[in-house]
């Protein structure tokens, strides 16, 4: 078992690249399953996640190749298979996306019960849903079947504006016969980017960016390039770093396009940062002072579908707002699991009340102390990191296989910060 040893208290100063989208890398290696052309996307992030999705792809016939580390070349010339393997799909929850090209592309496909964080549930209704209309039928025995003897466009309306179903949906319908008006849809960064791909493969997709979208199915699409966009999650979590240990950082090639949100929740908790041009600075020595309501009224900060907090920097916001003068309630309320870590902060000596599974009040700021921890999920885990590097004296991190599924290279990029972590194989 492998585990961060880390000694905090070292402010994390300098330049960082941030990488690519990794909820937009998954979905578009699932649409390159569309095409029997080869498809080259850039800036794909070198994480625990998109390994696992590739070799879903290779499973069912797919040839990868790697330009290099971060430039994959897709070439799904030849499916010989639609069972999906069940460990590897078990890995990760954004293999489910691979049911609406495999069934638009095979007519079938053996869905495995789908992984991922444990942070609550996650129904997969909306995707069967969405594909039902579509024309396929299901039956299910523990795993999904589904399949269709050809794919209809039609008007539908998702009973919740799931990110990983709007994909199936868009996936599915850009090769099904007629027009499909998608209501109710996800507009995502990431949604986004996969629309523009499947654009830029022949696609016919209006509304990109707007909760409707109209898709006109094509009889085949063709091969392409595309570059993913900066994964806004981890600028985040960079931000915050950077705040909480007091350091400079430049982060290039940012995306600041999609950061709006995060800049005014963030000033919320006294963290403010610089647009220059694609890049984003945080100045050191940060004021860390929560704003009150008006009238002096706790604060509070609750995520949202796009374009509100994005619900996987919720756990980033909760260490920030630790450090911060003042108190505010966090709102979780996408996921009933995702807060239990909390008591993990709590041991490090962090203010905290945990309300319910989806609320708590933190007040801050609380001097962190290190300590032995697990981390439970990929956000967490990054949580649990940031505040073990602003904490008196040594923390250790297992279960670090959670936090590099999302992060790649993670204590290599620190260390090049400044940050005093090694990776200890124990």
């Amino acid at each position: 078992m492998e585990t961060f040893v880390i000694e905090g208290k070292q402010p994390i100063s300098g330049t960082v690249v941030a990488s690519g989208n990794k909820n937009a890398a998954l979905p578009l290696l699932a649409a390159c399953l569309l095409t029997d052309e080869p498809v080259t996307l850039r800036n794909v992030p070198d994480i625990g996640d998109v390994a696992t999705m590739g070799e879903l792809l290779v499973g069912v016939g797919v040839s990868i190749e790697k330009l290099d580390v971060h430039t994959w070349r897709v070439h799904a010339q030849n499916i010989h298979t639609s069972d999906l393997n069940p460990d590897l799909f078990g890995r990760i929850r954004g293999s489910i996306t691979l049911a609406g090209p495999l069934l638009a592309r095979t007519g079938v496909v053996n869905l495995p019960r789908p992984g991922g964080d444990v942070i609550g549930r996650r129904r997969v209704d909306t995707h069967v849903l969405a594909l039902s209309a579509l024309g396929a039928e299901m039956e299910a025995d523990g795993a999904f079947r589904l399949y269709s003897k050809g794919l209809r466009g039609t008007d539908i309306l998702l009973d919740e504006a799931s990110v990983t179903a709007t994909e199936n949906a868009v996936m599915a319908a850009v090769l099904a016969r007629g027009t499909t008006i998608l209501r109710n849809a996800a507009c995502e960064p990431h949604v986004q980017d996969l629309c523009r791909l499947l654009c830029c493969l022949g696609a016919q997709i209006e509304g990109i960016g707007s909760n409707t979208l109209t898709i006109q199915g094509v009889e085949r699409l063709g091969g392409g390039e595309y570059t993913i966009g900066a994964d806004y999650m981890e600028v985040g979590s960079y931000i915050a770093l950077a705040a909480v240990t007091g350091g400079e950082l430049l982060i290039q090639n940012a995306g600041p396009e999609h950061l709006r949100m995060v800049e005014l929740v963030f000033e919320r908790l006294g963290v403010w940062f610089e647009i220059r041009g694609q890049d984003v600075f945080v100045p050191a020595q940060q004021s860390l002072v929560i704003t009150p309501d008006i009238g002096g009224a706790i604060p509070s900060i609750y995520d949202a579908p796009w374009p509100g907090f994005p619900a996987d920097l919720m756990s980033i916001a909760i260490v920030l707002a630790s450090q911060s003068q003042g108190t505010i309630l966090i709102h979780e309320k996408m996921f009933e699991s995702r807060l239990y870590f909390v008591d993990k902060l709590i041991w490090m000596g962090a203010r905290i009340i945990l309300c319910d599974p989806h609320r708590c009040v933190v007040q801050g700021p609380s001097l962190l102390h290190g300590d032995e921890v697990e981390s439970p999920d990929i956000r967490a885990g990054m949580a649990l990191l940031i505040a073990a590097l602003c904490a008196e004296g040594r923390s250790v991190i297992r279960n670090i296989g959670q936090i590099a599924r999302g992060y790649g290279r993670i204590e290599e990029r620190l260390q090049s910060l400044g940050a005093r972590i090694e990776r200890v194989r124990s």
